[in-house]
């Protein structure tokens, strides 16, 4: 794997859960993987949760994996975005699963 797809929960969430985003961003980043992350694709919190899927679902498509966060499987954005990966046959990195450097 050397792309991953952030996936987790953000609406209802303070600061739409962009903290824990960009901080997983940035230890898979210093790993050495790509990564793609929602809260970077949409930086604009105003924006409806349909906009948002509409630009993040084809983002999630480039991706070899997804790394879910905790809270993912009580988000309705999350879930659809693992069932597409799971779908596409991507790896999904579980909360706590550890993920090594990219190769």
């Amino acid at each position: 794997m050397k792309k991953l797809y952030i996936c987790g929960p953000m609406s209802s969430l303070p600061n739409l859960n962009f903290p824990a985003f960009h901080a997983e961003a940035g230890r898979l980043r210093a790993l050495g993987y790509e990564v793609s992350n929602p809260a970077e694709i949409n930086p604009d919190q105003t924006m409806g949760w349909e906009q948002c899927m509409r630009r993040d679902i084809p983002e999630l498509v480039k991706c070899d994996g997804v790394v879910l966060l905790p809270g993912w499987e009580r988000s309705r954005g999350a879930t659809l975005e693992a069932h597409i990966a799971h779908s596409l046959g991507m790896r999904l990195v579980y909360p706590g699963e550890q993920i090594g450097a990219a190769a």
